[in-house]
């Protein structure tokens, strides 16, 4: 989960400690990542495999 919190952060999306846990501002950050890249087949602030191919491709 931190590389998640990482990649986000990247992104610029996530800004907050690199902490391993799967918390609110995670979830938001995900859900920002997936609608700014168009990524609807899959529920907002899921780390699903459309969201992980995109976010780590």
């Amino acid at each position: 989960m931190e590389k998640l919190q990482r990649l986000l952060a990247a992104e610029g999306l996530y800004r907050g400690r690199f902490h391993g846990k799967f918390d609110s501002k995670v979830e938001n950050a995900l859900s920002t990542f997936q609608y700014y890249n168009g990524i609807d087949h899959e529920e907002w602030g899921v780390y699903g495999p459309l969201t992980r191919k995109a976010l780590e491709g």
